[in-house]
């Protein structure tokens, strides 16, 4: 397990949270947000584990669109 998966677990309750108390649009919001998390911590340990083997990765996120909505 990730060291700061601790994130995706504030998240979720945060979205229990705004789904109990009404709040569709922001439970939408944090639905999106927890997957851009868990994109950014799996790059994060992928790139940990690469420095270990001595590869060269690049440091861009490949996660920058995740959870992205087109807004009219």
């Amino acid at each position: 397990m990730m060291k700061d998966d601790w994130i995706l677990d504030v998240l979720a309750d945060l979205r229990a949270f705004a789904n109990s108390n009404g709040m569709g649009s922001l439970a939408e919001q944090l639905d999106d947000t927890m997957l851009v998390a868990a994109g950014e911590l799996v790059s994060q340990g992928d790139e940990v584990r690469a420095g270990a083997y001595g590869k060269q990765r690049s440091t861009r996120s490949n996660t920058g669109s995740l959870g992205r909505q087109q807004r009219a």
